[in-house]
């Protein structure tokens, strides 16, 4: 049995996708929630074994929420499901963490298999999200850094402390960690002075 819950902000879609669920025996639905913070709260009293999570959401978005769930519950995997499918919502939601990332025309065969799999730990992505991020892989080299590593960058530079970064963004500090020692990593640096610095001079980081 795997334990799932439901995280969307609109009542009739959240229904929806607990309806669709609602006869698989092998599906336990938990908890549902209308927001970001909400479902953290559920996650920590239900322990589910994946998060079912649309993208954008009001208190604490999807990609934000994706975050938390991934550094305070490491056990409990992210499936984001979600009608958004922009490069940069498909960039922001994997590199928050997520297991996975389907869009809301998914059957519900796909959706059960999805679930399951997410539960295993395997990588899901639906056909149109995978195609976008393989076509990202395959672009030029220089442009590296992802709009959220970007969005810690511009923070960096008006000298924002990590805690503060993450205030900002609404993100734990472990994750601007994170993204920093990414950004160390593609820019080929050591610290955070230098990193702007480099960012600037191959002109993705413009200041005034």
């Amino acid at each position: 049995m795997t334990r799932v819950i439901v995280v969307d902000d609109h009542t009739v879609m959240r229904a929806g996708v607990i309806a669709l669920l609602a006869g698989e025996h092998s599906i336990d639905i938990v908890g549902e929630a209308g927001d970001g913070r909400a479902a953290l709260a559920l996650v920590e009293r239900h322990d589910p074994d994946v998060a079912l999570v649309d993208l954008r959401m009001p208190i604490l978005d999807g990609v934000a929420t994706t975050a938390e769930i991934v550094t305070r519950h490491p056990r409990t995997r992210v499936l984001i499901l979600t009608t958004y499918d922009t490069d940069a919502d498909i960039e922001r939601g994997v590199e928050a963490g997520a297991i996975g990332y389907l869009l809301k025309d998914t059957t519900r065969e796909q959706l059960v298999d999805a679930i399951h799999a997410a539960a295993r730990g395997e990588t899901v992505l639906a056909p149109r999200v995978a195609e976008k991020l393989i076509a990202k892989m395959r672009r030029p080299a220089q442009a590296t850094l992802t709009p959220r590593e970007l969005d810690v960058l511009n923070a960096v530079a008006d000298g924002l402390t990590n805690a503060e970064i993450g205030s900002r963004l609404v993100i734990a500090e472990a994750t601007v960690k994170t993204y920093l020692l990414r950004l160390f990593a593609k820019l080929e640096v050591n610290d955070r002075t230098h990193a702007v610095v480099r960012a600037m001079e191959r002109g993705l980081l413009r200041r005034p």
